[in-house]
């Protein structure tokens, strides 16, 4: 996780590839995947349990997006909204419950306790941010918010774009992180001395699981919610 020795490696090309992120990444596509087409296998005007919950999530994830995007732009970001809370949602509970680790090295965890992951994700919302202001309003009106009151205002412009895209990655991945080391640390203990340690560990872990999950719940949630905000404020620069 946050100490490259522990995770699989290998070589491809001349590069190095972070194996648990990879393999991780692949079971939660699957995992939302299935969820995703076993819910939407039979599509009717009457809808059943599987189309109700498939229809619940979208309606849920576009009132995420409406809080912040104007309503007659949220259609344009609705499967992004709906695609990332379900695939963050996934990866910070794939780690609480599935751990895999062959000679020290982790293989699947949840991806989203390696900063590397939760970066791309961030990364990935400001840049749609930014296509988003530049297909509204041009190249020259976009990026001219940047010096707005004033020209000397673009190098606090730009630190601000930094930090957002730092907190909205670093967030998630805090979080997820501290969660499943906490996990192993009780998982350690339960099987220090025996018995005794077991009866005083499992109820700890059953509790840090659960509560481990709510938080991944919440930070899903508040990814998909900071995502719309920083989309909106880059359509709104000039309106």
């Amino acid at each position: 996780m946050g100490d490259p020795s522990s995770v699989a490696t290998f070589q491809f090309g001349g590069l190095t590839f972070n194996a648990a992120n990879i393999y991780s990444g692949l079971i939660a596509f699957v995992l939302v995947f299935l969820f995703v087409f076993a819910l939407s296998r039979h599509i009717t005007m009457k809808p059943g349990k599987g189309q109700n919950i498939l229809e619940w999530l979208i309606d849920f994830t576009n009132g995420i997006l409406k809080g912040s995007i104007p309503g007659n732009e949220t259609g344009a970001f609705g499967l992004y909204g709906f695609t990332l809370f379900l695939f963050l949602f996934i990866s910070n509970q794939l780690g609480l419950f599935l751990q895999i680790a062959v000679g020290g090295k982790d293989f699947v965890r949840s991806p989203t306790s390696d900063p590397i992951v939760t970066m791309t994700f961030s990364l990935a919302t400001l840049m749609i941010a930014q296509f988003a202001g530049v297909t509204k309003y041009g190249w020259k009106k976009h990026f001219s918010g940047y010096l707005q009151p004033f020209v000397f205002w673009l190098p606090i412009s730009i630190f601000e774009e930094f930090t957002n895209f730092l907190t909205l990655g670093l967030r998630i991945f805090g979080v997820i992180f501290s969660g499943e080391m906490l996990l192993k640390i009780i998982g350690g203990l339960a099987f220090s001395h025996g018995i005794a340690t077991m009866i005083v560990a499992i109820p700890l872990e059953l509790v840090w699981q659960g509560f481990s999950a709510f938080l991944g719940a919440i930070q899903a949630y508040v990814f998909v919610t900071l995502s719309a905000v920083y989309i909106s404020k880059k359509t709104e620069i000039g309106d």
